[in-house]
């Protein structure tokens, strides 16, 4: 387990490097593919295609969570057990994690495959949006558990300390649907379900590669039946702090439901539309924040096991210093170049003069992420499930979701681009005091092991 024991003596700002970059890079490839995905799709298929992609996605990836959630909450138990020196239980863990994800993806597809029409109109497929919506769906649920699974592995190869694997794991995907757009939905003229099925076996790859990862790569962690039975104390840890990005996920995906059908009430179609790209370019403008979050969360994991308490504080200040800084530049060049972003997803008029005060509107308070972003994952990566959860819901569910409801009756559909800067402000300063104001204790010396493996196969590993 060599490749996790420099997390507690290796320099910060190296070790935040070396696991930042990877991530961010994986992301910002991911919404690169996403947003040349928008791009095709609203030249070749027209606005309707991006209403429906914006009503389709947070459907997809409410289910797909599960593997995210599993893999998140799974992963703060085997950083933590790592640097307790607890590797049988971080064998157990991976094996539980494995067998949760496989096991209800499956079965919320097959929920989402028998209530696909509910599902459509209650995330608003409305209108002309509706029959794309649901071709769009269809498709994408065949590559569901695919997408769960690496999520959930995704985690896992970090909290290993294989950052970029897991880079590779992202890049991959986004590679193959960028390759695959074009051939669908321009060269085979396959519309919205050619991006439906470029985006599903883009999902395959990216799974196949973190399956070989684990089957024949450099991975301690084996796939074994011995280790997938469950393990109801493992169980009960990875899902409360797994809980923590379910719940996140779940309260964006009520924020989807509130949001589209408002849109479409305050806006048409065409409100839908504008959102299909600002939602896109909202994971461009997050992936700084989100690279160094997701490469911070398994330092503070094993720093925290190993009761290495200046470590965690100072790597935590590290990393909110860092995304801020990074995510201001980017706070300059959308304010500056808004008119360009427009512009790149759609050649109808109309919607870019729309888009281009959007934009700026809903981009105002970018550098806040970091604070409630990163301060969030610090209490997930530690442990603590409940500040964790709330710190979490606190910008859709305490200021996004009530905003979007209230602001519209004053200023129509312009409150509802009010809604997100103020929200990022709430919650920014809601997780400043809430940290401040909370001293989290370092554990003792864990005595919770799983099933003992003799002592030759964990060397073996290593």
């Amino acid at each position: 387990m060599k490749s996790t024991e420099k997390f507690g003596t290796a320099p910060l700002s190296k070790l935040l490097a070396e696991q930042a970059i990877p991530a961010a890079v994986g992301i910002l490839t991911m919404s690169i593919y996403a947003i040349v995905d928008t791009i095709y799709v609203g030249h070749f298929v027209g606005p309707e295609g991006i209403g429906a992609i914006t009503v389709v996605l947070p459907i997809t990836f409410l289910i797909s969570s599960i593997g995210m959630a599993i893999g998140v909450g799974g992963s703060s138990v085997l950083s933590r057990a790592l640097g307790d020196k607890n590797h049988p239980k971080a064998f157990k863990t991976f094996g539980n994690q494995v067998m949760m994800t496989i096991s209800l993806a499956i079965f919320f597809v097959m929920i989402g495959s028998f209530f696909t029409d509910d599902i459509i109109h209650a995330f608003g497929g409305k209108g002309a949006i509706e029959a794309p919506a649901r071709d769009y769906f269809k498709i994408l649920l065949i590559g569901v558990p695919f997408l769960a699974w690496s999520m959930m592995s995704n985690n896992v190869i970090r909290a290993e300390g294989y950052p970029r694997v897991a880079m590779f794991a992202m890049i991959i995907p986004a590679l193959l649907n960028i390759i695959l757009d074009p051939i669908f939905i321009v060269a085979l003229d396959m519309g919205i379900e050619g991006a439906a099925w470029a985006t599903t076996i883009s999902y395959m790859g990216s799974a196949a590669f973190t399956l070989r990862h684990f089957i024949y790569g450099k991975s301690v962690l084996r796939i074994s039946v011995e280790y997938c039975k469950p393990s109801l104390p493992i169980i009960k840890e990875i899902s409360a702090l797994g809980s923590v990005t379910l719940a996140r996920q779940g309260v964006i995906s009520v924020l989807a439901v509130v949001l589209n059908n408002s849109l479409y009430f305050y806006g048409g179609e065409q409100g839908l539309s504008i959102y299909g790209i600002i939602n896109r370019v909202l994971m461009f403008a997050n992936f700084p924040v989100l690279g160094i979050t997701q490469g911070f969360v398994p330092i503070v994991g094993y720093n925290f096991g190993a009761r290495l308490k200046d470590r965690v504080q100072k790597i935590l200040k590290i990393s909110i210093a860092w995304a801020s800084g990074i995510s201001m530049l980017l706070f300059i060049l959308l304010m500056t170049f808004a008119p360009t972003i427009a512009w790149l997803f759609t050649s109808d008029q109309e919607l870019i003069n729309e888009t281009i005060p959007v934009i700026r509107t809903v981009f105002l308070a970018t550098p806040l992420l970091a604070v409630s972003l990163i301060i969030s994952a610090y209490f997930q990566a530690i442990g603590k499930a409940g500040p964790a959860l709330f710190l979490a819901l606190t910008k859709q569910g305490i200021f996004l979701i009530p905003l979007v409801l209230v602001l519209p009756l004053y200023f129509g559909i312009h409150g509802i681009w009010m809604a997100f800067p103020i929200a990022d402000l709430g919650a920014a300063l809601v997780s400043f005091i809430y940290y401040k104001l909370s001293h989290p204790k370092y554990p003792k010396k864990s005595k919770i092991e799983a099933p003992q493996v003799a002592a030759s196969e964990i060397l073996g590993n290593e």
